[in-house]
């Protein structure tokens, strides 16, 4: 058997195997270069036995930060030509090459836990850092709102790239022309665990849009056909606003407007309540329409601050019938799939959220079963990217940062 010791070491062998010196990658071919929300997990891996290294991952990211406050969700430091699609594609002409969307902003909530490890120096880097955080996401305030909801503008940004939620906007999509290419995420993993053609069609067809558009924020609001008020986006935003907060009261930075903000997410969160579907949905803003998902990110609910005893009923039953909780995608919906890419896996990465935000608003004995059953899951299967909900069997890619950081910062402590 396996045991915590060894589980621990193997995790920060992972991490220092994926790392470039000053950024890690997800892992090793199917994921060359820095992904925004993956880096943010990554630090706060190395918070458990390199503080500094911590520190560095997030400055990284924030490297890359566009003039007008946008933080991209991948940086393309050096090139690789196993990845498509590359930096030639994106058109993006931010301080390093990058793609022209964000990710889920939970690099400050990260950095506030990294900051409560290193009281002392950490202040130097935390200061350092804050301004940018707090223009990220003046940026989101300011670009990706509806009726106080974020609104993700490609389903890449959520992180739940293929996730059903976003199926009946896909569908809606033309992208006939969008031209040929070569994908290559499937010559690195099993191709049935991936998004379709289809989908990956429409992916496309977005960043096309976007390059044409020169990334004008004002142009892709107007003209963009795919505009979803979304959980992931609008709870994660909700927590960092809340971290941003207390932070700056801290530090004694000019916290003004955070505090309305937090008000306005707030009221923005309600609007994602369908109360047919009895939990937080997805919602088109231009079609007005309901995706019709319970998905792992509802459950995000509890890091973003929103208690919700509806949520908590749902959860404390996955927690008993799921022999591998949380699945991305309801296991009693139609479109949920045990295998194939946010459609049904269960991620120990949005476990580690829901986790942490479960703890936050005080349901102690939830936080800590979901820790204990990540924990399992990754004692028993490895540091997989994501994991069949019912079986345990691993999936995606490899020797993954994130599930080895949450390994060490949160899943193996229990």
């Amino acid at each position: 058997m396996t045991t915590t010791h060894s589980l621990g070491q193997a995790a920060r062998q992972i991490l220092i195997q994926n790392d470039k010196g000053c950024y890690t990658i997800p892992t090793k071919g199917l994921y060359p270069y820095q992904w925004n929300w993956d880096s943010a997990i990554a630090a706060l891996g190395f918070a458990e036995f390199d503080i500094t290294r911590a520190w560095i991952e997030l400055e990284t990211l924030f490297s890359g930060q566009w003039s007008d406050g946008m933080v991209p969700h991948i940086l393309f430091h050096q090139p690789d030509p196993g990845y498509f699609p590359g930096p030639d594609v994106w058109g993006c002409d931010g301080p390093i090459p990058s793609s022209g969307i964000i990710q889920p902003p939970i690099a400050a909530s990260m950095a506030r836990r990294v900051w409560e490890k290193d009281t002392g120096a950490g202040a130097t880097h935390l200061t350092a850092l804050y301004p940018k955080m707090l223009a990220w996401h003046r940026w989101i305030m300011q670009w990706r709102l509806d009726r106080g909801a974020v609104c993700t503008t490609h389903p890449w940004e959520t992180g739940r790239d293929n996730a059903p939620d976003w199926d009946k906007t896909m569908a809606r999509m033309d992208a006939s022309d969008v031209g040929e290419y070569t994908r290559r995420d499937t010559t690195h993993v099993n191709s049935d665990d991936r998004p379709t053609n289809f989908d990956y069609d429409r992916y496309i067809k977005l960043v096309q849009l976007g390059r044409n558009l020169h990334w004008d924020q004002a142009a892709l609001r107007e003209q963009s056909p795919f505009r979803v008020a979304d959980p992931t986006m609008t709870f994660t935003t909700l927590g960092a606003a809340r971290d941003l907060l207390a932070m700056g009261t801290e530090l004694g930075f000019d916290t003004t407007g955070l505090t309305e903000d937090i008000k306005t997410l707030e009221a923005g969160a309600a609007t994602l309540w369908n109360t047919d579907l009895g939990a937080f949905d997805s919602r088109d803003v231009l079609s007005g329409e309901w995706a019709g998902c319970v998905s792992s990110a509802s459950y995000l609910c509890w890091l973003g601050g929103i208690d919700s005893d509806q949520m908590m009923d749902r959860l404390r039953n996955t927690l008993e019938t799921v022999p591998y909780p949380v699945p991305s995608n309801d296991p009693d919906s139609d479109t949920f799939d045990a295998r194939r890419y946010w459609r049904g896996p269960t991620w120990a990465v949005v476990n580690m959220l829901i986790g942490l935000g479960l703890e936050q608003q005080g349901h102690h004995a939830e936080a800590t079963e979901l820790a204990r059953k990540t924990g399992a899951l990754i004692s028993e299967h490895g540091f997989a990217e994501y994991f069949d909900p019912l079986s345990g069997s691993p999936a995606g890619g490899k020797s993954f940062t994130w599930t080895a950081a949450v390994w060490l910062a949160w899943a193996g402590r229990t």
